[in-house]
């Protein structure tokens, strides 16, 4: 089974976390829902607090195939001042390993300096933020093991996006039609 963990810091968009976390389980993907802050519960962008499954510390990632990063402010400040995320993510792509992240959340990794010559896609007003990559302005975009998605309009598509990449086109379709997403 695939296994994927979400990190929620305070101030996450919930529209961007809770839509990959969602799909991803209709999907059959194993999905842990993973605290970056020193409590469980983690506080939404937009008064939705999330009770996560596990804090950052308590998590092996070597045990997952992708890390998904959601938007947000102070969200994607809080994951990209945590010491743990920057690591990990720094891991999880010197491995191989596929990073989902999606509005604000790929200038994470523009900050870390793993987006240098790759296609990525992120929320219009963090376009500046990003040196080195081509912005493709699409509502996903895929390059290597790095999928990026717009913003919380585009989470759906996102969430589909790494079924397909996990599962393959036929799950990803199914899980579009099964929600009526057209």
């Amino acid at each position: 089974m695939k296994r994927v963990s979400v990190i929620l810091a305070d101030g996450f968009e919930e529209i961007e976390a809770l839509t990959v976390v969602d799909l991803l389980r209709r999907a059959k993907i194993y999905v842990d829902t993973v605290s970056a802050a020193e409590e469980y519960v983690v506080h939404g962008a937009h008064g939705i607090n999330v009770q996560t499954e596990d804090l950052f510390d308590e998590v092996n990632f070597v045990e997952f195939d992708m890390i998904v990063l959601p938007g947000g402010m102070p969200g994607t400040r809080n994951l990209e001042e945590h010491n743990g995320v920057r690591r990990v993510v720094k891991d999880f792509i010197e491995e191989g390993k596929t990073v989902a992240a999606i509005c604000a959340a790929p200038t994470i990794l523009g900050n870390l300096g793993l987006l240098k010559g790759r296609r990525v896609t992120c929320y219009p007003t963090m376009e500046t933020k990003i040196q080195g990559a081509v912005l493709t302005g699409a509502p996903v975009t895929v390059d290597g093991n790095i999928i990026t998605g717009r913003g919380a309009g585009t989470a759906i598509d996102f969430s589909l996006k790494i079924i397909e990449q996990l599962m393959g086109k036929d799950k990803a379709k199914e899980i579009a039609e099964s929600i009526v997403y057209e």
